[in-house]
């Protein structure tokens, strides 16, 4: 028996209520074991006389999360070497499933107490009715698209008959999501009740429902709004290919198969329609894309945020109170996001007006929400109430945590230090928030090494996800242990480094910035550079990214990198070009005038770059440049691996996309490097090298790599 999975009752008016509470999981998710406790559910339902209908519903506070995505990543492995007969069997298993489910011969209801999203959601499109609870925690909705999937369990087909192709479209092709009121507006749920109505309108809606065939297994149906060769209809799907260009170029193969699925798919009758869907879904199971960003956003990022770099056997931590050194930009994002968790927060910087100033970015936040309905007065003003900004460094003797997150210089850091080591608190962590500077030298300047560590936060703190831990070379276990509780009491996905200039993404990142600043002194077009650069799936050109951090704040930092290690530091191939442009007084965004003028209608390239870097006469290809774009940051992250700055290839991956913004469909350097395969990127990087500079020729780790027949993930994974 496998329905301890599905709770099956039947009561006295014949409703049968099958309970999804997955035993051992705090969400239930939908795996092998999930679908043959339906399926035995399902046999128990038909094969019954007395069951007239029935009720599926949770024991959980969500519905169903989807389907199992740790699984999934096994699966996916799995299913790469399968024929393709049973990768199209393995892929519609699902969709097979709920098929007979609602054609049962009895009505079903889905009772949505939670969040039902993916297979979740494709559940309750199977069945015949669905109500939802009016509480906050019930979202539906179908985000298979942003991990390089398409809901291939009948989504593709279902919505759009109930809703029609043009409103499911966003759905479908975006992934977006509704909780239950905006749901039923837009159609996606039919009823909206109490939560504690919600069992008894599910059973009313039976007893007043006999009829179990749905809307498409009708005779004579036709989809809302029009079929895809409607005339209201087919132009979207002219407009849906330029617009799927202009977004993803290409990169993303999801929203293109969901594309073809509907227009294909709603042509046909719904099994027809279903076994489409599940065509497009073994293509896209085969493409390193879904496997990458599977990986690496979902399985990768819940193990790192779940700790799995937190040594084990010590105590956890909870932050009581914060000390925040530095209450700019950084330090007051920081604080905001921690008075949001609950933590006291004192921000200190060097006069009360500067202390005061960083407060006022949390007021300026939290006004926006309330203004927009997002929080509510009274919570916001408890937010602000938990941040003191002031002076005094003895209001930090009773702190749990102190993160340091002044001027990126080395002096002004250890005398912060110093003045901090005089007032906390022996079992107090001192983080520095540095994107650069070694946190074993930073250390030096510290009387207890071992409770100093790195927190690389990133910019907006409020809003961007990832923190980068640095371990330094006397941090303890236990005071990384208190730093990655912390960064989980933030709700924010740590990585762990080790400690090297520029640890991971400053350098990463940095790979990319410094070798296209060069293409410009080689004579590459800037514009064919930044164009380039956003086919290959950069969020923003690398002249425009320079140009917003500022020309003089990129000259200040290598300037300090040379002072601080005169021995180690080598000049960057931007650095001759950045130092043209700040003696131009070309300081980017901010005065106007940097890579691109600035005015009111916008900014465009400057054309006096032409003057002092003539372009060639003969350009490289477009493949070309894309390929030195990801190729010179998937290097450099291997070179971080090969010196042991990375402690797991999913802390590169995680950290490139969430930190720096390297192509989500990729799933970063080392999935993007499995994905083209060892001996192919050692070859093509070669190529590259030759034509472009030894910045892209591949370390010795991946020639070893590639002659071992080794990858970074899966079952030949290096140890």
């Amino acid at each position: 028996m496998t329905t301890e999975i599905i709770r099956y009752a039947v009561d006295e008016d014949g409703i049968a209520t099958l309970t999804l509470d997955y035993p051992g999981k705090t969400m239930n998710v939908i795996d092998q074991a999930f679908m043959d406790s339906l399926e035995e559910c399902i046999a128990r339902m038909k094969s019954d006389d007395k069951v007239r209908g029935g009720i599926i519903t949770s024991g959980k506070d969500s519905f169903v999360a989807g389907a199992d995505l740790m699984g999934m990543e096994a699966n996916i492995d799995a299913m790469a070497d399968l024929p393709i007969e049973q990768l199209f069997e393995s892929c519609a298993s699902l969709s097979k499933l709920l098929r007979k489910l609602e054609t049962l011969g009895k009505p079903l209801v889905a009772a949505i107490n939670g969040m039902a999203l993916g297979g979740g959601y494709e559940i309750c499109l199977a069945c015949h009715h669905r109500i939802a609870a009016d509480a906050p925690t019930v979202m539906v909705g179908l985000p298979e698209a942003q991990v390089g999937l398409l809901p291939g369990a009948g989504g593709t087909q279902r919505l759009p008959r109930m809703i029609g192709i043009l409103a499911a479209m966003p759905f479908l092709m975006e992934g977006k999501q509704l909780q239950a009121v905006k749901a039923r507006e837009a159609g996606l749920v039919d009823e909206v009740v109490a939560p504690e109505q919600l069992l008894g309108a599910a059973k009313a809606w039976l007893l007043a429902s006999p009829t179990a065939v749905q809307p498409w297994d009708v005779k004579g149906f036709r989809i809302p709004g029009g079929g895809p060769l409607d005339a209201r209809v087919a132009p979207a799907f002219v407009v849906g290919n330029t617009m799927l260009q202009a977004r993803t170029f290409h990169n993303m193969p999801a929203p293109l198969c969901i594309q073809s699925c509907i227009y294909e798919g709603c042509q046909l009758p719904m099994d027809k329609g279903l076994r489409i869907e599940s065509k497009y879904m073994a293509t896209l199971s085969r493409s390193p894309v879904a496997r990458g960003m599977i990986r690496t956003l979902f399985v990768n990022k819940a193990k790192a945020e779940k700790g799995m770099h937190r040594p084990a056997g010590l105590e956890p931590f909870q932050c009581r109170k914060l000390g925040l050194i530095g209450a700019g930009m950084m330090g007051a994002g920081i604080a905001l996001v921690a008075a949001q968790r609950g933590i006291q927060v004192v921000l200190i910087d060097r006069d009360q007006a500067a202390a005061d100033k960083g407060k006022q970015y949390s007021e300026k936040t939290l006004a926006k929400q309330v203004d927009k309905g997002r929080q509510s007065r009274e919570k916001a003003e408890a937010i602000l109430a938990r941040i003191t900004p002031g002076t005094d460094y003895e209001l930090l003797r009773d702190a749990d945590m102190v993160v340091e997150a002044v001027f990126e210089d080395r002096a002004i850091k250890a005398e912060v230090t110093r003045k901090l080591d005089a007032v906390l608190p022996p079992g107090c962590v001192l983080a520095s928030n540095t994107s650069a500077l070694p946190i074993s030298l930073l250390a030096q300047a510290s009387d207890r090494p071992d409770r100093f560590i790195g927190l690389h936060f990133f910019s907006p703190a409020d809003k961007m996800p990832l923190v980068e831990v640095i371990r330094g070379k006397q941090t303890s276990d236990a005071t990384l242990a208190q730093a990655l509780d912390f960064v989980a009491q933030l709700k924010k996905t740590p990585i762990v480094v080790n400690d090297k200039r520029g640890f991971f993404t400053s350098r990463f990142i940095g790979a990319f910035v410094d070798d296209a600043i060069g293409m410009v002194a080689e004579g590459i077009a800037p514009a064919l550079i930044e164009n380039c650069a956003k086919h290959a799936g950069m969020p923003v050109g690398p002249l425009a990214i320079t140009d917003e951090l500022s020309i003089d704040l990129s000259k200040h930092a290598g300037e300090s990198q040379a002072k601080e290690f005169p021995g180690e530091y080598k000049p960057g191939r931007s650095v001759p070009v950045i130092g043209k442009l700040f003696e131009l007084g070309r300081l980017g965004r901010k005065v106007g005038k940097g890579f691109y003028d600035y005015d009111e209608s916008g900014k465009r390239i400057w054309p006096g770059l032409a003057e002092h870097y003539p372009l060639k006469d003969l350009q490289p290809s477009a493949h070309d440049l894309k390929q030195r774009i990801l190729y010179v940051q998937a290097v450099e992250g291997a070179r971080a691996m090969e010196e042991g700055v990375l402690l797991a290839p999913a802390d590169g991956d995680i950290g490139s996309i969430l930190g720096v913004g390297f192509p989500a469909y990729t799933g970063g350097p080392f999935c993007f490097i499995d994905g083209i395969g060892l001996p192919q990127f050692v070859a093509e990087a070669d190529r590259l090298a030759d034509l472009f500079g030894e910045q892209l020729r591949p370390p010795q780790l991946l020639r070893d790599m590639a002659a071992r027949g080794q990858t970074f993930y899966g079952k030949s994974a290096r140890a």
